[in-house]
């Protein structure tokens, strides 16, 4: 393919703008699919992503476009999700790209990840074309907006298009854009083989299967190949492009999107940024890649049956394949037993990945806490990084705790401000700035404690705005506070699963919602269950689980009442025996307690 006739674009906009509607019009105009296979968001094949309606992982297509100057164009498009949790995908996306289609919601406007998707298409240098979605509902205000991103931009309103992906109007302009507007890539085919990879599935008959950017050179089938991670030589079986499935091509050139099959069996040798090359003609200078993504929340995945602690490790790497951004390493629960403490960028990340590896591999968990990554400084000087809060040292030997702080920015109406502030400053965030989009319209700057956000903010925020407020927020720094660990005391034994770092100023009532919510949820033993919040050695809540009590003196119809103190007496002396040797079941519904504390 010649590489001026190239162009390698992706769709970048806030989460429900329609980036996978827009895509499924460009398929049909192409006609890269026929009207028989057509069905909604047909890029979205995970049926998880089907089943929620969001984009969760990152897409590539190869379309045939004839421009009306008469000549046949390639398009490779690549549809990325909206949401804040993976904006690590849309960095990838971009990476592969010389152009990118920003969607603007004609109803809703400019919103909170439109901001930081066009930020980072800018960043990597790309050509960004806007257009305006669905212009044919009731409550659009084209023009309004037309403006708006005409100010954001600092281009000609003119310039950007209108469309309705639904109705499949104004498709036909986009194409055109496309190629009018998009540079073509850049490349040398007689230079030495370097290909940017820049996705990763696993099949289980054909091994790990990148998907590649060529940047320089020519891939064929038979070369051996090499990666610029490791030492290890393949050689190519096969390769080709994707049009919604594999189609196998005899090479591939400078700026073609694609990919290769090599028999590479292990999945670590395939990681996503890593540069393929030439094994018989190395080149010396790799391809930047991308920059590691930073796990934000941390939680504890354990198997609800031990014997399927290797099926679990074997589908997080699995998983870890194609999605870079998820971490993991094996941690031991006195309460749980084996399991893995995971890293994630989000809680709608974290409860995708529980979701597939329920679905896909079969195996049934319990998640601990999602929680944050912390700094101790110790009294003797060293610095600790604490992933969980049974890593805490003894508090007598801690110094300081710092958490990280995140940059937020929340976009709502105007009339909601008072709620949204009154949110942020329950999660104790510190107030930088407002500023007004428009009559309607403000966006407002918090500095905020990730810890405060990982669990429920995002759900809070948009039910105290009607579903209005767009949220995005950036890590910052990492901030010392009043930290302390909170453990809860099942029948005297810390239960480590329980354990929270919190502030000092929340524990206390944290503790008590949370021993009540037990109290219901444990079930009654044989002797009374003490459920207790403590602060190192000191206790701020209690409540007990009462015990299961039989009559013993039903059985005493007459005679002396030292006949019935002698039997109660009895009856607390087993009772004391057994509190010392029994032990308590604690039921799958009380960890999952802890994570819906609010409800």
């Amino acid at each position: 393919m010649r590489i001026p006739n190239i162009r390698n674009f992706c769709i970048v906009a806030h989460i429900d703008h329609g980036k996978s509607t827009l895509a499924d019009r460009l398929l049909e105009v192409t006609e890269t699919i026929d009207a028989r296979s057509m069905r909604e968001q047909i890029l979205d094949s995970n049926e998880l992503e089907r089943e929620r309606g969001i984009t969760i992982k990152l897409h590539a297509v190869r379309m045939a476009y004839r421009h009306k100057d008469g000549q046949e164009y390639v398009l490779n498009l690549i549809d990325t999700p909206g949401h804040v949790d993976f904006t690590y995908e849309v960095s990838r996306s971009l990476a592969a790209c010389e152009g990118a289609l920003l969607i603007v919601d004609a109803s809703q406007g400019v919103q909170a990840q439109t901001l930081s998707n066009l930020f980072l298409a800018l960043d990597a240098g790309l050509e960004v074309i806007p257009v305006l979605n669905k212009i044919d509902l009731p409550g659009a205000d084209p023009e309004k907006h037309r403006m708006e991103v005409a100010d954001l931009l600092g281009v000609d309103p003119e310039s950007i298009l209108l469309t309705s992906a639904k109705d499949g109007i104004g498709i036909e302009p986009i194409l055109e854009a496309v190629v009018e507007r998009v540079p073509p890539p850049e490349g040398d085919p007689d230079a030495p083989l370097r290909a940017l990879i820049f996705d990763s599935y696993y099949d289980q008959y054909l091994g790990a299967v990148p998907s590649v950017r060529v940047v320089d050179g020519t891939l064929k089938p038979g070369m051996p190949i090499a990666f610029g991670s490791h030492d290890e030589v393949y050689e190519v079986t096969d390769l080709g492009i994707q049009r919604l499935k594999r189609v196998s091509k005899p090479e591939l050139g400078p700026g073609e999107v694609g990919y290769l099959v090599a028999a590479i069996k292990d999945v670590s040798h395939t990681p996503v940024g890593d540069t393929v090359l030439d094994a018989e003609n190395r080149s010396s200078e790799l391809l930047p890649g991308y920059q590691e993504a930073r796990p934000m929340v941390f939680a504890g995945l354990y198997p609800t049956n031990s014997e399927d602690y290797e099926e679990l490790r074997d589908a997080l790497g699995r998983l870890k394949l194609n999605d870079a951004a998820l971490r993991f390493e094996p941690e031991t629960s006195a309460a749980l037993g084996f399991g893995f403490r995971c890293g994630f960028l989000g809680l709608l990340h974290m409860e995708i990945i529980q979701e597939r590896l329920s679905r896909e591999f079969g195996v049934d968990l319990i998640t601990t806490v999602p929680n944050v990554k912390y700094h101790v400084r110790l009294t003797n000087g060293e610095e600790l990084q604490v992933e969980t809060p049974t890593n805490l040292p003894d508090p007598g030997s801690i110094e300081s705790i710092a958490e990280p702080f995140v940059s937020a920015r929340i976009l709502c109406p105007s009339e909601y401000i008072g709620n949204v502030q009154k949110l942020a400053h329950e999660r104790r965030g510190v107030f930088k700035g407002m500023q007004y989009l428009d009559q309607e319209r403000v966006e407002l700057e918090y500095e905020l404690p990730l810890a405060e956000i990982v669990l429920d903010f995002y759900d809070k925020l948009k039910s105290g705005t009607r579903g209005y407020a767009a949220f995005d927020y950036e890590f910052l720094d990492y901030r010392a506070d009043e930290l302390v660990r909170l453990d809860i005391l099942v029948n005297g034994d810390s239960v480590d699963a329980f354990s929270v770092i919190i502030h000092r100023g929340k524990a206390e009532s944290y503790g008590r919602e949370l021993v009540k919510r037990l109290q219901e949820l444990i079930p009654r033993q044989q002797f009374l269950v003490a459920l207790q919040a403590a602060i190192g050695n000191r206790v701020v809540a209690r409540e007990n689980v009462r015990p299961v009590r039989k009559n013993v003196t039903d059985k005493c119809y007459g005679g002396d009442v030292t006949r019935k103190r002698k039997l109660l007496e009895k009856q607390r002396e087993g009772k004391k025996r057994m509190k010392q040797v029994g032990s308590v079941d604690i039921p799958q519904e009380a960890f999952l307690a802890v994570l819906s504390l609010d409800d």
